[in-house]
């Protein structure tokens, strides 16, 4: 990995990198789409590379259920067997730990799954995940992690914190061991709950193995914390990582979020979100998601976005073709998924766009006013960024909406 900072905010932590990996060059910050089973939802690699994306995500836990690693290995890695010629970054399969929980059991040598397939037993240990990592050939690969719900409090989220330090030492002797540290890039994951004790004490042994690692993320968030909460570890973490390592925040995927956590110094984020609303009929826009199963988009000839550059916008197809289709023809799911991924895209290209040029306060600024309007502005999301040196409500005289804030329409009359 090559990894260069090419500009930074003069207010925030925010910053614009330059990651060249095996496949190619990716700019940060960037959002990445979730290809869990090798595939986007509803859309060829080829379509995906089209919309301007260089990073994808795959999962070591499903990889090696099915296909299994024999086929990968004979078809030489993920990215011929999907014909993704990109970037890709492999989950370790820590989250399953949690997502999977009923069919796991944790344990010192690793963790020991009952297949949702089969019901046989299966042991991943984090030396077997970095190895099925090698056989996936992923360009960042991720070490195992005990992962535990954010919601989880006492003694076991100590144990999975201190637990995940020892794995990492594990992957780090088993990516070593491998020859392959030239072309794949190892991540630590850092862990400790809603604990600010516990991260720091993390952060600090994750920081000692900096050398033998190739970037960290932020891990065990996203699980249905307060959002108050979830900012302040994403800074705490942020504010300690190293300047030189990518810093990935694991699970994050509203356009809200995206942007408060750049604001914080974050350049990764993932999450199944823009391709799952899509499916579910909800497109994503810079004046808030459109649900286009309401009826009041029936007769709409507008497209989602007249200034969107995705083929659904770009060809025009129109909300009241949309609100026909979406949800019962997979055609209405494709054209969505497209155009949330493009939206994504374009969240975090403008973010890149401002911070260069010196504006990013003014962005954020922007996209907040037209994003939310007059409803006001989600409270965390002011909290946050004032920590950093913005007030969303300078000259403003808005209320502030308790909880996560998000903005959906939920009836015609909305």
């Amino acid at each position: 990995m090559q990894f260069e900072v090419i500009a930074t905010c003069n207010t925030t932590r925010a910053r614009v990198c330059r990651m060249e990996l095996a496949h190619g060059v990716t700019m940060l910050p960037t959002f990445m789409p979730v290809a869990t089973q090798a595939a986007i939802k509803g859309l060829t690699p080829e379509q995906v590379e089209s919309l301007g994306i260089t990073l994808i995500l795959n999962n070591t836990y499903h990889l090696n259920l099915r296909p299994g690693i024999k086929t990968l290995n004979e078809v030489g890695g993920a990215h011929n067997f999907q014909g993704w010629k990109r970037n890709l970054l492999t989950d370790s399969g820590g989250f399953q730990l949690v997502s999977l929980s009923k069919f796991t059991k944790i344990m010192e040598d690793g963790a020991l799954f009952a297949s949702p397939f089969t019901g046989e037993p299966t042991m991943l240990t984090p030396e077997e995940s970095i190895s099925i990592q090698h056989c996936i050939g992923a360009d960042i690969i991720m070490q195992l992690d005990d992962v535990v719900s954010s919601l989880t409090t006492g003694p076991r989220v100590a144990e999975a914190m201190e637990r995940s330090v020892r794995w990492l030492d594990r992957c780090i002797e088993q990516h070593e061991r491998s020859g392959r540290c030239d072309r794949q890039n190892l991540f630590a994951i850092v862990q400790g709950g809603l604990d600010a004790e516990l991260r720091d004490r993390c952060l600090q042994a994750m920081i000692a193995r900096k050398d033998r690692v190739a970037g960290y993320a932020i891990g065990g968030l996203s699980g249905g914390e307060e959002k108050d909460v979830f900012w302040r570890i994403i800074k705490q973490c942020a504010e300690q990582l190293p300047a030189d390592r990518p810093r990935y925040a694991m699970g994050v995927g509203f356009a809200e979020d995206l942007l408060v956590c750049v604001a914080l110094g974050v350049d990764m984020a993932d999450c199944v979100f823009p391709t799952r609303t899509a499916r579910f009929g909800v497109a994503l826009t810079f004046k808030g998601p459109l649900n286009l199963r309401l009826r009041k988009h029936a007769e709409s000839i507008e497209p989602i976005d007249e200034n969107c550059p995705c083929p659904t916008c770009s060809s025009r197809m129109s909300r009241a073709m949309l609100h026909h289709i979406v949800t019962l023809e997979t055609a209405g799911a494709h054209a969505v998924t497209q155009h949330n991924l493009v939206f994504q895209a374009q969240v975090m290209g403008r973010a890149r766009d401002a911070i260069i040029e010196g504006r990013f306060p003014n962005y954020l600024r922007t996209f907040f006013e037209n994003y939310f309007g007059n409803q006001g502005y989600p409270e965390w999301c002011v909290n946050a960024l004032r920590s950093v040196g913005i007030d969303l409500l300078e000259g403003k005289d808005l209320p502030l909406i308790p909880g996560s804030g998000v903005k959906w329409e939920y009836s015609d009359a909305a």
